[in-house]
């Protein structure tokens, strides 16, 4: 099976979008692949060749993360993220898409949908979380970062208890019973990327801004209410940073939500790829997502 092609797209703020893709670009309905924390279109890289054979699959790196490259002066926020995104999507030509959102790229994706929710056809949650109870105790340093000055002692403390080797391992190991399934190089690429000038305090900046995205979990879930929006959870039981409390709590408001919860931790796509590739494929064809326009005008 051939590997996706690497691109970049030019938006005109600026950025240089570096992305993945593989697919019918033509004919096939699209799918597009959201990182999280520290990682990018990296954690992807076995998962889109298995979707590409049905569907056109698109993973972008987002600003700060990956290939992806800003300009000096861009501001490093979860709003400056999703208008990236958006610009991206419209360089593309993309109006519609299935959405995979993992971790970060919950809040950016969900973001994009209050903006555009007749863009939405469908929804894939890999430990993408949308609501309160669905945050771990693991958030605690956060919380205190969040009501702190913001000093350089107190973005200290954050980078050694998140930005490390041992804490970015332990997001793709923590809760996975064979973590020989887990590749080498996905936690290593996520290190070594973050080795580069900036890319610290850009990630600090970013963990400061998530708690906006707490303050729009009540926006989300009234898009979803109005939209009902098809939407798939599928979710490593074992995550400690967001638990399964967050993917049984979109039966609130999406009902008709399927909901799956793996014996997997937090990166679930690293040591489940064939199985989360399967239960995607299966779950898209029995909704026939694609004679719908999911969300038109729900807003």
């Amino acid at each position: 099976m051939s590997p996706p092609t690497a691109k970049q797209a030019d938006l005109f703020s600026g950025v240089r979008v570096f992305y993945r893709e593989q697919g019918n670009a033509i004919n096939a309905p699209t799918i597009l692949l959201l990182h999280g924390f520290l990682s990018s279109s990296h954690q992807f890289r076995n998962l889109i060749p298995l979707l590409a054979t049905e569907y056109r699959v698109i993973a972008p790196d987002l600003p700060g993360a990956g290939f992806t490259e800003a300009p000096s002066n861009f501001v490093y926020s979860f709003e400056s993220l999703t208008a990236a995104l958006a610009d991206f999507l419209d360089v593309l030509h993309i109006k519609k898409f299935t959405m995979y959102i993992f971790d970060y790229g919950a809040p950016v994706g969900l973001r994009l949908a209050l903006q555009r929710p007749e863009a939405i056809q469908a929804i894939i949650t890999q430990n993408g979380n949308a609501y309160l109870e669905g945050f771990g105790d693991i958030w605690e340093p956060l919380r205190e970062y969040w009501t702190s000055d913001d000093s350089l002692e107190d973005r200290k403390k954050i980078e050694d208890k998140l930005l490390t080797f041992e804490a970015i391992k332990s997001q793709y190991e923590h809760g996975t019973p064979d973590v020989s399934r887990v590749p080498l190089e996905s936690y290593y690429t996520d290190h070594a990327l973050l080795q580069r000038p900036r890319m610290r305090e850009i990630q600090i900046d970013l963990l400061m801004d998530y708690q906006n995205n707490l303050d729009l979990c009540a926006e989300f879930q009234e898009y979803f209410r109005k939209s009902q929006v098809p939407l798939f959870a599928i979710w490593g039981k074992n995550d400690a940073i967001f638990g399964p409390a967050g993917a049984k709590a979109f039966k609130r408001d999406l009902p008709n939500a399927e909901i799956r919860l793996i014996d997997a931790g937090h990166v679930a796509v690293e040591s489940h790829t064939e199985l989360i590739a399967e239960d995607i494929l299966t779950f898209l064809r029995e909704k026939n997502l694609w004679e719908l326009d999911v969300g038109m005008g729900v807003m």
